[in-house]
């Protein structure tokens, strides 16, 4: 699969009118008038490597292949070279099974849990970070402030579930300008997980792509990203001390708070090159904070 069609649109965007992610539900508003909301559906899925049990996660339940070559390869337990014989997804059971060509045993690792700040209660394992301090970023990568904005722009106009329902967050893989591949969940760290497992089954290169999410710059995000190989991480949520941390030990370009013109780069600035006069850039209102209508007002992902 090339990076982009013909024309240049995205690969993959949410799809906020699948029957199978919300539905309709009645209630009172705050006038006590009877109203229908739509709210997103949460289901478990088991992840399985080859025989192995090893997670259950709470997901809205799409793209689960994707989801599951993610979470392992963020893991450590996929690696880049390993050939993947078969995703099977039994959507009666909540299950899915990557068979690699591999023999696999990770029940030392599995030993090892430890709960992340994500919400949907995260878990990863203790040794996440065994090969973070030997992976090295693109050190020609940059990301032009014309191409922030207009990304800001795409990302908070686009088609989501978040903008229909809301309880939920979204992740965009991202070159230059342009948005590729959208991602939502209930959790952030499945979003970045199913972008991860689309990256790795259609052999998308990192070396060039800036990822953005709408949820806080934490330790895990970081390590996700960097795992990932991205270089610019951005974010209109703001930032954890050991996120900034560890950024600023892998190198990451990291970009948090960044709502209309306004950002803060606390990592990797040389990556950054100002090229739009903020009296170009409109000061406009973040959909996503700013409800109008029938959909929840002040909600925040």
């Amino acid at each position: 699969m090339s990076e982009t069609s013909a024309h240049g649109e995205a690969l993959l965007l949410p799809d906020p009118d699948d029957p199978r992610l919300t539905r309709a539900v009645t209630g009172l508003d705050h006038e006590g008038r009877r109203v229908e909301a739509h709210v997103v559906h949460e289901r478990p899925l088991t992840i399985f490597l080859n025989d192995q049990e090893i997670v259950t996660v709470m997901t809205i339940g799409d793209h689960p292949e994707y989801l599951a070559l993610g979470f392992l390869l963020n893991q450590n337990m996929l690696r880049p070279d390993d050939e993947i014989t078969g995703i099977d997804h039994d959507e009666e059971l909540d299950v899915v099974v990557v068979r690699t060509a591999r023999a696999t045993d990770y029940q030392k690792k599995l030993e090892k849990r430890i709960r992340t700040s994500g919400c949907a209660q995260g878990t990863v394992f203790g040794d996440l970070m065994e090969h973070f301090h030997e992976i090295r970023l693109a050190g020609d990568a940059v990301i032009r402030t014309s191409w922030l904005y207009a990304l800001l722009r795409r990302v908070n106009t686009t088609p989501s579930l978040y903008l229909k329902a809301g309880a939920i967050h979204g992740c965009a893989l991202c070159v230059r300008d342009r948005v590729l591949v959208y991602m939502e969940d209930v959790g952030r760290h499945n979003a970045v997980d199913k972008i991860a497992g689309f990256m790795f089954r259609h052999g998308i290169r990192p070396e060039d792509k800036i990822f953005y999410t709408t949820g806080r710059l934490t330790s895990e995000m970081v390590i996700k990203t960097v795992q990932m190989r991205i270089p610019v991480l951005v974010s209109r949520s703001g930032f954890t001390a050991w996120g900034v941390e560890l950024a600023r030990e892998a190198g990451l370009t990291l970009i948090g708070r960044a709502r209309g013109r306004r950002f803060l780069a606390l990592s990797g600035e040389h990556r950054i090159v100002f090229d739009a006069p903020l009296s170009a850039v409109e000061e406009r209102e973040d959909p996503r904070t700013v409800r109008k209508g029938s959909l929840p007002e002040g909600e925040v992902a």
